[in-house]
C-alpha cells in the first residue's frame, strides 16, 4: 500500500520512532472486537446501570457507522460533517434523516467540536459507541424508559471505559487472540530494519503492560530474526501513558520490573526500560532531541496526532485501517466517475448556453425562440436523470448508510480535513511502510488552488 503524503517528511533526520500499540503496531479484527464490544457495554448498561432489559436484544451492524461521523447528543443525532462544519448526510438515531429537516435544524449553524453536546466518533473502538447511540435512541423514541439522549450517550462512554478497565473487553481478547488479532509478520520485519538504520524505537500506549506484553509477543516474537523478542526491538516502553495527556501535562514516570511487573518511582533521566505514565516533554528532554527529529505513529487523530501538533512538534504519522476498504472502492468505482465526470462537463456547458440566452433576453432585450430554451431544458433533465442513475451506482461501492468516510458531498469531510492539517503522512497499516527506504524523503503532491487551474474544473461526485 502507499504511503500518502501531506506534508514533507525526511525520515533520514528521524532519529526516534514512537508507536501506539493497539491498532497501530498491533491490529484488530475490528468488526470482530466492536461486535463483542457491543454485546459487553449493553450487558453493563443493564447490570451496573439498571437500564431496560429489553436493550441486551439489540443486535449489531457494523456498516451503520463509520469512523469520523459525529454525535449530536442532545437531539439524539449522527453527522456526516464536512471541512466547514455543514451537515451533509444524518439520521436520527438509526433512521436516516429527510433532508428538508436536516436543513431546517442544522442549515444556518457551523458544528463546533469544542461544544459540549457534540462528540466526535474518531477511532476504530468508536465504532461500537455510536451503533450504540443510534439504537438506544431509536428505542427510546418508541417508548422504551431510558434517560435523556446527552445522558445515555455518557452512560454509553462510561461503561465502553468501565469496561476496559475492568478487564472484560482485554480478558475478551486475552482468551481468543486468535479471534480478535490480526498477525502481521512485515511490522517485525519493519521494525528490524530501523534498528538496523540506527533509529530509536519506542511503544507509547494507554495499555498497561501486562497486555501490551501479551499482545507484542503474540504479533512480533514469531517472526524476528534478528532479535529474541519484542523488548530487544525497543529502548523505551511507556504504557498506561495516559494520552492525550501524555503530551499535554507533566505527569511522573514509574520504572516498571517486566520479571515482577511491580512498579517504583523513578526519578532523574528515563533511558531504556519499561516504565508507566509520564510526560512527552521529559521524555523529549532526556532524548537530547528536538520535536522535529521524533516520528509519533498511532490510529486517534486526537489523542495520537492532532495533540501533538498542537504541544510537542513532533512528525505524527495516522494509521487508518478503512481506508484500505475506501481506496478499493475508488478503484473499483474508476469508470463510473469518468463516466460522472463527462456527463457533469455535458451539464456545464448546457448551464452556460441557458445562461448566455438569459443574458441576451434581460441585457439585450433580444428574443429568444422559446423552443430554443425548451430543448435546452428537456436535455437538462435527460441529463440530470442519467447523472442520477450514476451516482446511485457510484454510492453503491461505499458504506450504504455514509458513502465515503474522507468526503462529505463535494467536499472532503471533517475527518479527512483532520488528516490532512495534523497528519504528516498517512497509510493504511504501519507495515505500508516496508515498501520504502528509512531513509525516504516524503514530498506531498503540489495542491492546485482553483485559481491555478486553466483546464476545465471537472467536478468530482463523492458520497
Amino acid at each position: 500500500m502507499t504511503i500518502h503524503v501531506n506534508r514533507i517528511l525526511n525520515l533520514k533526520k528521524i532519529k526516534a520512532i514512537g508507536f501506539d500499540m493497539d491498532y497501530t503496531l498491533v491490529r484488530y479484527n475490528a468488526e470482530a472486537f466492536e461486535q463483542d464490544t457491543h454485546k459487553v457495554v449493553l450487558e453493563k448498561l443493564v447490570e451496573v446501570l439498571n437500564y431496560p432489559k429489553e436493550i441486551k436484544n439489540l443486535d449489531f451492524n457494523h456498516n451503520s457507522v463509520i469512523q469520523g461521523l459525529i454525535l449530536d447528543r442532545k437531539r439524539g443525532n449522527l453527522l456526516k460533517v464536512s471541512r466547514f462544519g455543514k451537515v451533509k448526510a444524518a439520521t436520527h438515531g438509526t433512521l436516516p434523516m429527510p433532508f428538508k429537516i436536516q436543513q431546517s435544524i442544522y442549515s444556518n449553524s457551523v458544528i463546533d467540536l469544542n461544544d459540549s453536546h457534540i462528540q466526535s466518533l474518531d477511532t476504530a473502538f468508536s465504532i461500537s459507541h455510536g451503533i450504540l447511540f443510534g439504537q438506544l435512541v431509536d428505542m427510546k423514541d418508541q417508548g422504551l424508559n431510558l434517560p435523556s439522549y446527552t445522558a445515555m450517550s455518557e452512560d454509553i462512554k462510561y461503561m465502553i471505559d468501565y469496561a476496559h478497565s475492568d478487564g472484560s473487553l482485554k480478558g475478551m481478547v486475552r482468551k481468543n487472540l486468535s479471534k480478535y488479532i490480526v498477525k502481521d509478520p512485515e511490522v517485525a520485519k519493519l521494525l528490524e530494519r530501523y534498528k538496523r538504520y540506527g533509529k530509536k524505537l519506542m511503544v507509547i500506549t494507554n495499555s498497561d503492560y501486562n497486555y501490551t506484553d501479551l499482545l507484542l509477543t503474540h504479533t512480533i516474537d514469531p517472526f524476528l530474526e534478528e532479535h529474541k523478542t519484542w523488548r530487544d526491538l525497543f529502548e523505551l516502553t511507556i504504557t498506561q501513558s495516559a494520552k492525550p495527556r501524555f503530551f499535554t501535562a507533566k505527569n511522573a514516570f514509574l520504572k516498571i520490573d517486566p520479571e515482577t511487573e511491580l512498579m517504583s518511582n523513578h526519578f532523574g533521566p528515563v533511558t531504556d526500560g519499561i516504565y508507566q505514565g509520564g510526560s512527552a516533554q521529559k521524555l523529549q528532554d532526556d532524548l537530547g532531541l528536538d520535536g522535529d527529529e521524533i516520528l509519533y505513529l498511532g490510529d486517534h487523530i486526537y489523542g495520537d496526532v492532532v495533540t501533538i501538533k498542537k504541544t510537542c512538534n513532533w512528525r505524527t504519522a495516522l494509521v487508518l485501517e478503512p481506508l484500505i476498504e475506501e481506496i478499493k472502492a475508488l478503484s473499483d468505482s474508476q469508470k463510473i466517475q469518468k463516466d460522472i465526470d463527462q456527463l457533469m462537463l455535458e451539464k456545464e456547458e448546457l448551464e452556460n448556453q441557458i445562461n448566455i440566452l438569459d443574458l441576451k433576453r434581460q441585457e439585450d432585450g433580444e428574443k429568444v425562440p422559446k423552443n430554443e430554451l425548451s430543448d435546452l431544458f428537456s436535455k437538462m433533465d435527460k441529463l440530470n436523470q442519467k447523472i442520477s442513475v450514476q451516482l446511485e451506482e457510484y454510492q453503491s461501492f461505499f458504506n450504504p448508510h455514509w458513502g465515503a468516510m474522507m468526503r462529505a458531498g463535494q467536499e472532503e469531510s471533517r475527518f479527512a480535513d483532520q488528516v490532512e492539517k495534523y497528519a504528516c503522512i498517512y497509510m493504511t497499516k504501519v507495515s505500508d511502510l516496508i515498501a520504502y527506504s528509512p531513509r525516504t524523503y516524503f514530498r506531498p503532491m503540489k495542491r492546485v488552488l482553483p485559481h491555478e487551474s486553466f483546464e476545465s474544473m471537472i467536478t468530482q461526485p463523492h458520497a
